[in-house]
């Protein structure tokens, strides 16, 4: 303790975060409004919001990317980043936090939300990100303050350490206890509070919930236990020493009150954060950023705008640095700055250079992508910060409306997978398709508006093909033979293939029995690349898997024998051996390893069944209360849609990963119904 935690500690950065809809664009445009950086707090149902401003979250009234914008309060410069809530779109938070400062976790008293919360809060804690919950809407709270708290509890793994009480007047919110300043406030509607007399029944309500918030403090520091246990008052200024100390070592999570749309709260919000979250000092020390005179910096956002080019949003952890220098990255890339920009939401503000601390957006740093260190020294700095995307959910096939856009849509699909690296393109060498994978159905449908708004390409896009195969079941031995004669020299191929099925998942293996030189060794290459392409496309339509073709026998020709002679007598000897050995389809089979709040298990386990899962198992979460984990083997073609209905049945919350495992036989009306759809599609 003694410190003072009331010094400037440079600019700070600050996440904004928290489960969908809790109103983090909202509080935002509040803190915006009361420090000044605006004239009025816009609204995100009127698209008039700071945050928000991209015309898919406009379209959506949903945060779909990160918005930064910059103000100054009482001297001091934040940049605040907005992160979106939606699971879909996590990534940005998951970039993002590692550099910051602090969060804001802005939540509400809802029950359905808290396994979001649990989400958020679990990233910030393993990240050793300081945090602050904001309890928003609470003008429109139905339950006390302390059922609130104890409802939210569990998604935390520290104590939420109550900063402020609310003040009643007749069933209705009208004002804040400060247990800290041990001063009232009521509230004033886009205005800053007003300080009015702790009496009466506040004044006995605020002493119980201040020595509350001191035993929890207490917990970690010996000096306030002995103090509290012989009932002597601490000094005010001790106590914010250990909410600042707690609160930079993680162990606790101060929560205070408010009503971003009123613009209630937000002025003791921003005064907690100027007194107690902590400077680019500690974030670098927490980072292992190491002593150097070079500029240090984290790549936490890349964006393509249409007439400025890339852009880089960096946070500088060390160092000073110019408008025109040169960056390496850790990944080997290097670029020279083409432009700093201010961050506020347009970037269209240059400056001339930026200092340790400061969050700005670095122009046409092409080789530089998002997660990158990057540095101005003479060798490539260490990586400070990796983030692996989540595994991608949901899938669809796209392609440009006009083929003459071809080029164009590969060339936006890179931008956007630079943008989000949680958005995955993978070409289908089966079908052919360029297959993209995303978090979700919206997560898909807003990278297509992109597309089309922000790159101007126009796609179609239809589900993914499933990768169905076929094997046989009966060994037979067939002669294949190719013979044509149309003056001078003909062609003559003449092979005998014993066809045979191998056990499941041995694939295709070609061997060779020919004695006397029936078929001239130099062809017998040609021949097996005739079998391939016979197994290329099966009698049911698809790649055939798991067979042996033996070459036993053949004769040839001395003029008219050649390699594509044999090879098409292979091929020939395949399409028509193969439809006589008893073809089966086959389909991918995955394990499926889902994750669900545990009051959801049940319904979790009836989209499983209705889906054609076996499920294997399921057990508790490791290290997530209230959580369970359910493993199950399920067929590709049910895994399609599966994350829309586990998101609905959670909350949200829910997710999973899938791992293919084998191919397994679908006979009956199912596969001729297979069979069907994929004729009338070809």
């Amino acid at each position: 303790m003694g410190q003072d935690v009331r010094s400037p500690r440079g600019p700070r950065c600050i996440a904004l975060v928290g489960p969908f809809q809790s109103g983090k664009t909202t509080l935002l445009e509040a803190i915006l409004a009361r420090t000044g950086a605006i004239p009025r707090a816009g609204s995100v149902d009127a698209g008039t919001s700071v945050g928000d401003a991209t015309p898919e979250a406009r379209h959506h009234k949903m945060t779909v990317g990160l918005t930064a914008a910059t103000t100054s309060f009482m001297g001091d410069s934040y940049t605040f980043l907005d992160c979106p809530g939606s699971v879909e779109f996590a990534h940005d938070m998951r970039a993002t936090l590692p550099a910051v400062d602090a969060a804001i976790v802005v939540c509400e008293a809802d029950e359905k939300k808290l396994p979001q919360l649990q989400i958020i809060l679990r990233e910030l804690e393993e990240l050793k990100i300081p945090r602050f919950l904001f309890l928003n809407k609470i003008d429109r709270a139905s339950q006390r303050i302390r059922e609130s708290l104890a409802m939210l509890q569990p998604a935390s793994r520290v104590p939420l350490v109550l900063r402020q009480i609310p003040i009643w007047k007749d069933e209705l919110i009208e004002g804040f206890v400060d247990l800290a300043l041990e001063r009232a406030f009521v509230y004033r509607e886009h205005k800053a509070s007003e300080v009015v007399a702790l009496e009466g029944g506040d004044l006995d309500r605020e002493k119980e919930a201040r020595f509350s918030m001191l035993e929890k403090l207490a917990d970690h520091d010996d000096t306030l236990m002995e103090q509290l246990l012989e009932d002597i008052q601490p000094p005010r200024d001790a106590v914010f020493d250990d909410l600042a100390r707690e609160l930079r070592e993680g162990l606790i999570c101060p929560v205070l009150l408010g009503a971003a749309a009123r613009e209630n709260g937000v002025l003791r919000l921003m005064k907690a954060l100027r007194h107690e979250a902590p400077g680019i000092a500690e974030t670098a020390k927490r980072l292992g950023v190491p002593e150097t005179k070079d500029a240090l910096g984290y790549v936490f956002k890349t964006l393509h705008s249409q007439h400025g080019g890339k852009l880089s949003l960096t946070r500088l952890l060390a160092g000073h640095l110019d408008d025109g220098a040169t960056l390496q990255s850790a990944s080997g890339g290097a670029g020279r700055i083409s432009g700093i920009l201010a961050v506020n939401g347009a970037y269209d503000t240059k400056r001339a250079a930026a200092e340790a601390g400061d969050t700005v957006a670095l122009a046409k740093l092409d080789p530089i992508k998002t997660g990158d260190t990057v540095s101005n020294g003479k060798t490539p700095p260490a990586a400070l910060i990796e983030i692996e995307p989540t595994s991608p959910v949901l899938a669809i096939s796209i392609a440009a409306t006009d083929r003459k856009d071809d080029v164009k849509l590969g060339q936006a699909m890179a931008r956007l997978h630079e943008e989000d690296p949680s958005l995955v393109v993978v070409q289908n060498a089966q079908t052919h398709d360029t297959v993209l994978w995303g978090q979700g159905e919206m997560h898909l449908r807003v990278a297509g508006e992109r597309l089309r708004d922000r790159f101007g390409v126009k796609v179609i896009s239809h589900p993914p093909g499933i990768g169905y195969q076929e094997t046989i079941r009966k060994p037979i031995t067939q002669r294949g033979r190719h013979k044509k004669q149309s003056g001078g020299h003909g062609q003559f191929g003449d092979v005998v293939l014993d066809i045979k099925p191998l056990p499941r998942g041995d694939g295709f293996k070609f061997a060779e029995k020919v004695v006397g030189g029936a078929v001239p060794r130099n062809y017998i290459p040609a021949v097996e690349e005739g079998v391939v392409d016979g197994l290329a496309r099966g009698p049911l339509g698809f790649p055939v898997t798991d067979v042996q073709v033996t070459l036993t026998d053949g004769s040839y020709h001395s003029v008219d024998s050649s390699d594509l002679a044999f090879r098409t007598a292979a091929r020939i000897g395949l399409n028509e051996g193969l439809p006589q050995c008893q073809p089966v389809l086959l389909e991918p089979i995955h394990v499926v390893e889902i994750v669900c709040p545990t009051d959801a298990t049940a319904k979790i386990n009836a989209i499983l069944s209705a889906r054609r899962g076996q499920i294997l198992g399921f057990d508790t979460r490791d290290g997530w209360s209230g959580w369970d984990c359910v493993r199950a083997m399920m067929p590709e073609a049910e895994i399609g849609e599966l994350i829309v209905e586990l998101r609905s049945a959670t909350a949200g919350a829910g997710s999973f990963t899938r791992q293919f495992d084998h191919m397994a036989e679908v006979t009956g009306r199912a596969a001729d119904q297979i069979i069907a759809a994929h004729q009338h599609a070809a």
